[in-house]
């Protein structure tokens, strides 16, 4: 499960100069966690309002490239 994105130690790396974004950014968790959530709320939602028996076997990784990594 992904770890919780951190407000106050964001502002302290962003406070030391880290960057925002990028592969090691400081908003790169919270995107990531943001982009699992949605994809999740699609599948379940077509899932819902398919009309064909529900043929969901399990979820696998996926690796979306994105410019923050």
């Amino acid at each position: 499960m992904t770890q919780e994105f951190d407000f106050n130690e964001a502002l302290k790396q962003l406070q030391s100069g880290k960057a925002l974004i990028g592969k090691d950014g400081i908003l790169t968790p919270l995107i990531k966690q943001l982009t699992e959530a949605t994809l999740q709320a699609e599948l379940e939602l077509h899932l819902e309002n398919e009309t064909q028996p529900n043929r969901k076997n399990g979820s696998t990784a996926k690796t979306i490239k994105t410019s923050t990594g």
